[in-house]
């Protein structure tokens, strides 16, 4: 658990909550073993500018042999899943940001619907009912049906028989469903409008361990990109978080992407770690992060390849016409280095804005000057200038 979780700081991944920094902020001392200095300990105490710059170090300052974070006990969390709209999320979202620890949108392409999910400790004051309006089996009955007709229709009557249908999960039949026919728009939309009404009816509360809780199942195989970009302050959400939402979901329809659901939106406070796409100097800043995904629900490796280049073809879209204009970045673990040389030097620069680029290199070439560490995708995305290595 802990090594996942650290993987998560290394990478700059986003938490789960307005108020809540990500990962690398739990960070508060490690000991990093570098090709030339040995073991060293960093800390906020102990070289605190090369300690920010580890915590999201990418791997390449050094291998992590010790990591101090700071917890909380396991604790309980309340947990209520609710179906809005677009016009009501704009009603309510400043207020639903400062006042849930955990909060995330799943946004449903090609509805109106936006499934909420506020997560909150247990109060002694306000005991919420735990009763929902229809049972799982409910919940889920249209999507075995949607499922069954449309096995009559890709496959045969007899498959639409099939017993076990019954005993698969939500997203087990979404994986089903797309297998179908993944790049087909309207039966995506199908599938969409399926799950909008499958939240529907699981409204509702559930309290639990906040590490079960704030746990997803979001299925199965899956490409995705991910997004951070500023969103003001906590006191004053500049709502570019909501507009990012509204254009991405006009980019979907005006270029008939069949984009499956759901599109996952959360904030976290900001990160003191430079290399983090939600670094600020400013301790009120929050951050969005969104991301947008298409499943890879088969074996066929033809199939798979044509996913896959969808994909990408809508993250391309995204990255034109929305990145720029919110000074959205793609948090580490998720970025493609780009095989067009054009392409590439254009991400160079792009990142050189967001990011001290040259710090980073001059800690690289000290702690690890034959590249011991170093990867293709590193040399790539960080070349060090002549001004660092004469620097050196």
């Amino acid at each position: 658990m802990e090594v996942v979780t650290f993987r998560s700081s290394e990478v700059g991944a986003h938490g789960t909550g307005a108020r809540l920094p990500p990962i690398d902020e739990q960070v508060i001392s490690m000991k990093l073993v570098t090709p030339s200095k040995g073991t060293i300990e960093l800390s906020r105490e102990k070289d605190p500018d090369l300690f920010y710059l580890a915590r999201c170090g990418l791997g390449g300052l050094g291998v992590v042999a010790e990591v101090t974070l700071q917890c909380v006990e396991r604790h309980q969390l309340i947990e209520h899943t609710f179906v809005s709209s677009a016009d009501e999320v704009k009603k309510n979202h400043k207020k639903w940001l400062s006042e849930n620890k955990h909060i995330k949108y799943l946004w449903i392409p090609y509805t109106d619907t936006v499934v909420v999910v506020q997560c909150n400790p247990p109060s002694r004051w306000r005991t919420p009912k735990f009763t929902s309006k229809y049972g799982k089996d409910e919940a889920i009955q249209h999507v075995r049906d949607l499922y069954r007709e449309s096995l009559k229709k890709y496959r045969t009557k007899a498959e639409s028989n099939d017993p076990e249908v019954d005993q698969l999960s939500f997203t087990e039949l979404r994986d089903r469903l797309l297998a179908l026919d993944p790049l087909d728009k309207d039966h995506v939309i199908r599938i969409n409008k399926a799950e909008a009404e499958y939240w529907k009816k699981s409204e509702g509360y559930r309290m639990g361990w906040s590490d079960e809780i704030l746990g997803f199942d979001c299925g199965g195989q899956q490409s995705v990109s991910e997004t951070c970009f500023p969103a003001g302050t906590l006191a004053k959400p500049n709502l570019k978080d909501l507009d990012y939402m509204e254009e991405l979901l006009q980019l979907i329809e005006k270029e008939d992407i069949p984009a499956p659901a759901p599109i996952e939106q959360r904030w976290t406070a900001r990160s003191r770690s430079p290399m983090s796409p939600a670094s600020s100097s400013q301790e009120d800043d929050i951050f969005s992060w969104v991301g947008i995904i298409m499943y890879l629900p088969t074996s066929d490796a033809r199939q798979r390849k044509e996913i896959t280049e969808e994909f990408f073809n809508y993250r391309s879209m995204t990255q034109t016409n929305l990145w720029d204009g919110y000074s959205a970045y793609e948090h580490w673990a998720k970025i493609e280095v780009p095989k067009d040389k054009d392409e590439l030097a254009e991400l160079q620069v792009r990142l050189r804005k967001r990011f001290p680029v040259d710090e980073y290199n001059k800690a690289r070439m000290e702690l690890d000057p034959n590249k011991v560490l170093s990867n293709a995708k590193l040399e790539k995305l960080f070349p060090v200038t002549e001004a660092v290595q004469h620097a050196k």
